[in-house]
């Protein structure tokens, strides 16, 4: 534009110059050319190349959430970038390699999860009619607490640190919050909990009999194993590891019930036999594990003293649960000495026990 301000401006000073040289003559003009130009278009300069931190998972964005179903056939799984861990030092020297995968959605994050395990564990010391008539839990007889690997279920924990809070956590894992070998006549495998107030982490706790649709909601604490007294010991047996509140729903122990010697009109737990059935349970092997909360049916005394001996019983009842500590919705599939797990979770809560996938950098 002033390339042609300054041509016009010489056409200007030419036409005065040959005015002042001669008498007045007139000159034809003609209307000025208008000159027009491209309009600009401001355009910011290419954003830089965003490079994953070494060792993360890298989730993709999708347009469609998946179907949480334990099968994983939706096609951007095939394309999602794959993560490799290795895991070792499990019970009985188990090892395997973890594969997970993780995108995202517009207000919900998903990951899959493969691994290898030769078999499938659902044999949750489930109750057993006994030669003599009564019922006894099939547990391991050498369980300590917490170390049971004879009759158990097949588990897995995710811990993400809330706000960063948990100290040496990018460099030790969740190996931050475990102190092995304290307390060991109560607790095998020591405590768990982080090493000061306000360290808080979020644990996402798959637990493949008791769960229903959805991966336990959970969070590491501060909180130490108070043994002072046999009230606080009962209090604090667990550490810094808890469960999220919730509404209702969940998985309980599969006990009949009876009266309180200390109150008629109250019931407590008969710790002696089971208290419910269900007629979708093979009572010859116990399986699938657990009774639905849907289809349990009460069992009494003389029904349980019919059966014969070997009959098996599942321990566990359970139900989806509705609250905070249902926020992780879930499927999964064994197959083939294969687990696959689908879950997910809103990138946002708003519960103070939950990460928050504010920032998705």
């Amino acid at each position: 534009m002033k390339k042609i301000m300054y041509v016009f401006s010489l056409i200007a000073l030419a036409s005065l110059i040959l005015s002042a040289c001669g008498a007045p003559t007139p000159v034809a003009t003609e209307a000025p050319a208008v000159v027009t130009e491209a309009p600009v278009v401001a355009t910011e300069p290419p954003a830089p190349a965003w490079d994953a931190p070494e060792g993360a998972l890298v989730a993709s964005f999708v347009d469609a959430a998946p179907t949480l179903d334990g099968v994983a056939d939706e096609a951007f799984w095939a394309d999602a970038e794959d993560f490799v861990v290795d895991v070792d030092g499990g019970f009985g020297g188990f090892e395997t390699k973890v594969n997970l995968k993780a995108v995202y959605t517009a207000d919900s994050v998903y990951f899959l999860m493969t691994y290898e395990d030769p078999t499938e564990s659902w044999y949750r010391y489930p109750w057993v009619k006994q030669e003599d008539g009564t019922w006894k839990q099939d547990k391991d007889p050498n369980d300590k607490g917490g170390d049971n690997n004879l009759n158990y279920e097949d588990k897995m924990a995710f811990i993400w640190n809330i706000n960063n809070s948990i100290d040496k956590f990018e460099t030790k894992g969740c190996y931050s919050a475990c102190h092995d070998g304290e307390n060991p006549d109560l607790k095998p495998y020591g405590n768990k909990y982080t090493a000061g107030e306000g360290q808080l982490g979020d644990i996402w706790h798959w637990k493949s009999v008791r769960n229903l649709n959805q991966i336990d909601d959970q969070f590491v604490d501060w909180t130490m194993l108070d043994t002072s007294t046999p009230e606080n010991q009962a209090k604090t047996i667990e550490a810094g590891r808890h469960s999220d509140p919730k509404e209702s729903g969940g998985y309980a122990d599969n006990f009949a019930s009876m009266p309180d010697p200390a109150d008629a009109t109250k019931t407590i737990a008969d710790k002696t036999m089971p208290g419910f059935t269900s007629p979708n349970i093979d009572m010859t092997t116990g399986a699938p594990g657990y009774i639905l909360d849907s289809e349990k049916v009460a069992v009494t005394k003389e029904e349980l003293d019919a059966m014969p001996a070997g009959t098996i019983i599942p321990a566990i009842v359970k139900s989806e649960i509705v609250g905070d500590r249902g926020n992780i919705s879930a499927g999964w599939v064994w197959a083939d000495g294969m687990w696959t797990l689908v879950f997910g979770r809103a990138l946002e809560t708003g519960s103070e026990f939950d990460v928050q996938f504010y920032d998705l950098a």
